[in-house]
């Protein structure tokens, strides 16, 4: 009897183990698939909402926090089941995985065979086939000192003595490789790893670099590629219409930190079907004064996507020596105002301290959505066609809005929080319109918002910039790595390609290292090996 119970016992224990890891497995499952169907949508038709990316990183975090709990789950499941005969193993459901990259060397390591059959014991076995199981593997990183040798050789005629000249290095009295000045600086800048950080881990690999000797070489490499800088930032400068915003970057003073900015412009013109080369362009200043702006884009004269900041109204001047330039403003801007007083969500997290919805914000953010739907439809299109349509579906609705929203203010106070909202769109009506007569205008100022996610993140990380030329600095590299990246290109492969050819190269052939022509070259390269 007390056999008879122990094992049942053992099978209760094993069936309920069986059972939570099947539950971790369904709810693994579910995530996995509800994250690859956003982030389908998001592919086909975009971001649909202000909460769209913060729901993706959310999902991500909690499919690893869930995965991670299954697989605790499966092995609880296996150890309880081993100790019964009666109740059989637990089969985890789990997505279909994808074979790894063909570009990936390949290492055979044969199990021997038997020698001799284990039934009859003869040795008479002939090979039917194999059975291959791949295993994803890593080689740590190997360090190595490249010795470049020149020759001396003396002429026994005239007893002249000649030696090939020594090779060009990226940084004066360079003793670091391109490869190795490219992850240092894609790390800090690209990753945000302060150098102190790096150099732990290089110290820890066996490499002593000093935090004084790593930041030399940071300095030297933003000298070397500032040429590079300059002509990103003319072709940026020269698009039709530019996407703009800051965000702040604290910058170490005195005893203190003062509240500085970093400025992105962006260049994007597929949203309109444009062939030229997307680039990103930051500027770093100390404070948000109107003059950086208006500095920034000296000579520029075509169409500014950006917010309401009055700092950006000097550039919209008739009177500007350069000719005005022509504002749009971003409807998410305006969208979020309104979607802060109307999202469910949010109030029903706040619980009974939660405020009421309005249902005029909630109205207004339904028919805003109605304009989204519309560009989605026709992003990447030729601005002529997208012109066409706007006139044909997004005019009518944008007038209605607009009467619609004139109707609502009249019958509200100044004290209620909806107003807020409306007035901020009312008050610049006219260049949130822009949209319906110029088809190159997107409705939306996303671009520059996503260039500069790299900052918000990465300043819980490093904290706060040294000093003014740090700020420009990490402007300088900002600018070449997210412009790689807007084109698809690998930006520490770019660097240290670049790192390792530009102190020999024709400075009036410097366009050729650019990201979008290097990347033609690469492409060309490999067609041809």
């Amino acid at each position: 009897m007390i056999l008879a119970e122990r094992a049942a016992r053992l099978e209760a224990e094993a069936a309920a183990a069986n059972a939570q890891a099947d539950l971790s497995s369904t709810e693994a499952l579910i995530t996995y698939y509800r994250l690859e169907i956003e982030k389908l949508r998001r592919q086909l038709y975009g971001t649909r909402s202000e909460r769209k990316a913060r729901l993706l990183e959310q999902m991500e975090l909690q499919l690893e926090e869930l995965e991670a709990t299954a697989t605790e789950d499966e092995l609880a499941a296996e150890t309880a089941v081993t100790r019964t005969e009666t109740v059989r193993s637990f089969q985890r459901k789990r997505p279909s995985r994808k074979p790894f990259p063909d570009h990936l060397p390949r290492e055979r390591v044969v199990i021997p065979a038997p020698e001799s059959c284990p039934c009859c014991g003869s040795q008479k076995l002939s090979k039917l086939g194999e059975d291959v199981t791949e295993t994803l593997e890593v080689v740590p990183r190997q360090w190595k000192v490249i010795q470049t040798v020149r020759e001396k050789f003396s002429c026994r005629n005239c007893e002249t003595i000649t030696q090939p000249p020594a090779p060009f290095h990226a940084t004066p009295r360079g003793f670091a490789g391109p490869n190795l000045l490219a992850m240092i600086l894609f790390e800090k800048f690209g990753q945000h790893q302060p150098l102190n950080r790096q150099s732990e881990r290089y110290r820890r690999e066996g490499i002593d670099l000093s935090l004084s000797t790593l930041a030399d070489q940071v300095g030297a490499c933003t000298a070397v590629l500032q040429p590079l800088h300059a002509l990103i930032e003319r072709h940026v400068l020269a698009a039709e219409r530019v996407h703009g915003d800051d965000t702040t970057v604290p910058i170490l003073a005195k005893g203190k930190t003062v509240k500085g900015h970093i400025w992105a412009y962006v260049r994007d013109d597929r949203p309109f079907g444009g062939r030229a080369p997307p680039g990103a362009l930051y500027y770093a200043s100390r404070d948000r004064r109107h003059e950086h702006p208006s500095q920034h884009l000296r000579g520029f004269t075509g169409i500014l996507q950006a917010d309401a900041y009055s700092g950006y109204n000097e550039l919209y001047d008739p009177a500007r020596a350069d000719g005005p330039i022509a504002p749009a403003l971003c409807w998410a801007h305006a969208r979020r105002q309104f979607f802060e007083l109307a999202d469910i969500a949010a109030n029903a997290r706040r619980g009974r301290h939660t405020a009421e919805i309005s249902p005029i914000a909630l109205e207004a953010v339904k028919r805003i959505d109605v304009l989204f739907d519309i560009e989605r439809g026709i992003n990447g299109h030729s601005a002529e066609e997208r012109l066409r349509t706007r006139k044909e579906q997004s005019a009518p609705l944008l007038a209605t809005l607009e009467a619609w929203l004139r109707e609502q203010r009249s019958r509200l106070s100044n004290a209620s929080a909806v107003a807020k909202p409306i007035d901020y769109m009312l008050r610049r009506w006219n260049r949130f319109a822009r949209f319906i007569d110029d088809g190159r205008i997107c409705l939306t100022n996303n671009a520059a918002e996503r260039a500069l996610r790299g900052f918000a993140l990465g300043r819980k990380s490093w904290l706060f910039a040294g000093s003014e030329r740090g700020a420009d600095r990490a402007a300088v590299m900002a600018t070449l790595i997210t412009t790689a990246k807007l084109n698809d290109v690998d930006p520490q492969a770019w660097l240290a390609d670049v790192l390792a050819r530009i102190a020999g190269h024709a400075i009036h052939r410097l366009d050729e290292l650019l990201p979008w022509n290097w990347a033609i070259e690469m492409e060309r390269r490999t067609v041809a090996a």
